[in-house]
């Protein structure tokens, strides 16, 4: 009795345990069931082996053990550096390049189900498609039209990568490393450009210096011409100015003169002077003649009678 008494015991235990265990597993079962996609990316959803749907953004169900997520995929644009890549130009030089792709999925299914390796695919077709370029192309070309092989080759793997849901927007060659030898001589040939470079530029500037000394010295004589013209004009005018000036004082002194010989008559007129005065001022007039400085003299008539007379005057005063 005590026995059954026991297992009835562990069997009354063991049922809620066992009945837990099967909720747990069925709540597990269908929190496995229930997925959330995330931005920008895409779920490949297959049901018994089998392509099933593309799962977008949100939340989506899935049924238990038939259904399975076979593959995500990641919708932003993606970027893959490549090693460098051995190629051979059109004149036998061997150089090492290597590219950046720039590409994003569009077609998750085609993604997922169109190659088997689509990042090594993308590799090896970029490396096959970039020696068939510079192939074409010698060194100095190769150097100078990165541009070019750049669009070439992003049209080429945009079209091979098509039915693999990739597009890809961009490819960049990132280095281009000729052989060490080459590169001495781009280095002495770069060299050897810039020396020509300035010693044309240094030429150039000599030239520009003497011709620009050439035209100060001219401008410098047409200024000292034009300097030169401006003080003989000056002078001649201040040498004119001075002769009118001069000839003025000369004509105003005279007409002075005249000005006061008229008033000395005029006066003269207005006194009425006797025969006595207008005699004896024609002998202060013969004595200031008669200085000493003249050499000859020549006396009019009438002042000799009155020289004559004086003469007689004086004589009968003195006795």
């Amino acid at each position: 009795m005590p026995e059954n008494a026991t297992n009835a015991a562990i069997g009354s235990l063991v049922t809620p345990v066992i009945v837990i265990l099967i909720i747990v597993i069925i709540l597990c079962l269908i929190a496995s069931c229930i997925k959330i996609v995330p931005q920008a990316q895409a779920y490949i959803v297959e049901r018994l082996g089998g392509y099933q749907a593309t799962w977008g953004v949100g939340i989506h169900f899935k049924l238990p053990i038939i259904d399975k997520v076979a593959r995500k995929v990641l919708l932003k644009e993606q970027v893959m550096d490549f090693p460098p890549q051995p190629v051979i130009t059109e004149d036998n030089v061997t150089m090492q390049i290597d590219t950046v792709v720039f590409f994003q999925i569009t077609d998750p299914k085609l993604f997922t189900y169109g190659v088997e390796n689509p990042i090594m695919a993308i590799e090896n077709l970029t490396a096959t498609t970039l020696r068939n370029i510079i192939g074409d192309l010698e060194l100095d070309q190769t150097l100078t039209s990165r541009e070019t092989i750049n669009t070439q080759m992003r049209s080429s793997l945009d079209i091979a990568t098509d039915p693999w849901g990739i597009k890809v927007n961009r490819v960049e060659l990132k280095n281009i490393i000729p052989p060490r030898e080459i590169q001495d001589s781009m280095e002495k040939q770069m060299k050897a450009e810039r020396e020509r470079r300035e010693s044309i530029l240094r030429a150039e500037g000599e030239k520009k210096s003497t011709v620009l000394v050439a035209e100060g010295k001219k401008e410098s004589a047409i200024l000292e011409a034009q300097a030169e013209k401006e003080a003989a004009i000056l002078r001649a005018e201040a040498k004119k100015e001075a002769t009118i000036r001069e000839a003025e004082g000369r004509a105003q002194a005279i007409e002075a003169v005249q000005k006061a010989t008229a008033e000395g008559i005029r006066y003269l007129n207005e006194a009425a002077p006797q025969q006595a005065v207008l005699t004896l001022k024609s002998l202060e007039a013969f004595e200031r003649a008669a200085d000493g400085k003249a050499t000859k003299i020549i006396i009019p008539s009438e002042i000799q009678g009155i020289a004559g007379l004086a003469k007689s005057l004086v004589e009968t005063a003195e006795k």
